[in-house]
């Protein structure tokens, strides 16, 4: 995952149309997770879904994994196993993540959202929702870097003394799902030594954040990656596309 893979207007438009799709299977999943709820049945409905629009669960395409999504509760931030036994209650913090193959190209986006949460969990995830949008709206085609991605998500989350996820990042996506450029939730390096931004790039910006420690550990699953903590964790993406004009969210 080191070259870039420049897309065509015609990739660009085969994308956009399995994104519409995509977006549309994710608003009728969040819709149905509720208290009570198993979140293999989750699961089970985004695969229908995604066959239904005439695509393929990307996530299904990663070697061992055998679920259409992925799910995490409070502490879990990624990667995440849509187990039954996994019933949604009141007070959880839910994580949605969910890919589709299309006509030859990925998109991928997640969702974080609180059931009847507390006012400081409502709060913790409308600055997850204000870092992504901070974070898309650095993306001007040949003047801005993945830099200004990273820092605008980084100063986000400071100012509300909360912490970026540091082992994992965004995405490049196109007909793999994960491809090159890497997409830090924070600053690394010096602006001039990341990727230019430019016409033709499809990325995930990803924000992957908790109110604890960064640091992680990987469940018995195999799976599930979570805080160490046991603080929450939140997580918002969306694919993006970068055009001669600007950007465009696609999912």
């Amino acid at each position: 995952m080191n070259k870039l893979q420049i897309k065509t207007p015609k990739d660009f438009e085969i994308m956009k149309e399995g994104g519409k799709l995509l977006n549309k299977i994710k608003n009728v999943l969040v819709k149905k997770i509720k208290i009570g709820v198993n979140a293999k049945d989750i699961d089970d409905l985004a695969e229908k879904l995604i066959l239904e629009s005439g695509g393929k669960p990307s996530f299904k395409m990663v070697p061992h994994y055998k679920w259409s999504t992925c799910i995490n509760v409070n502490e879990g931030v990624v990667h995440g196993i849509p187990h039954k036994e996994i019933v949604f209650k009141e007070g959880d913090l839910v994580s949605l993540d969910i890919g589709m193959y299309y006509k030859g190209f990925h998109t991928d986006t997640s969702i974080s959202l609180g059931l009847n949460t507390d006012k400081k969990i409502n709060k913790f995830l409308g600055v997850g929702r204000e870092a992504f949008n901070n974070a898309v709206l650095t993306i001007i085609p040949n003047k801005s870097y993945i830099y200004d991605i990273s820092l605008a998500i980084e100063k986000t989350l400071d100012v509300h003394n909360l912490n970026p996820i540091l082992d994992l990042t965004g995405h490049g996506i196109g007909k793999k799902l994960h491809e090159y450029p890497y997409v830090p939730c924070f600053v690394e390096d010096i602006r001039e030594n990341t990727l230019k931004i430019i016409p033709g790039m499809a990325i995930a910006v990803e924000v992957m954040y908790t109110f604890g420690k960064p640091d992680l550990i990987k469940a018995s699953d195999g799976w599930t990656i979570k805080t160490k903590d046991g603080k929450i964790a939140g997580l918002f993406e969306d694919t993006v596309i970068v055009t001669e004009n600007g950007y465009q969210i696609i999912t």
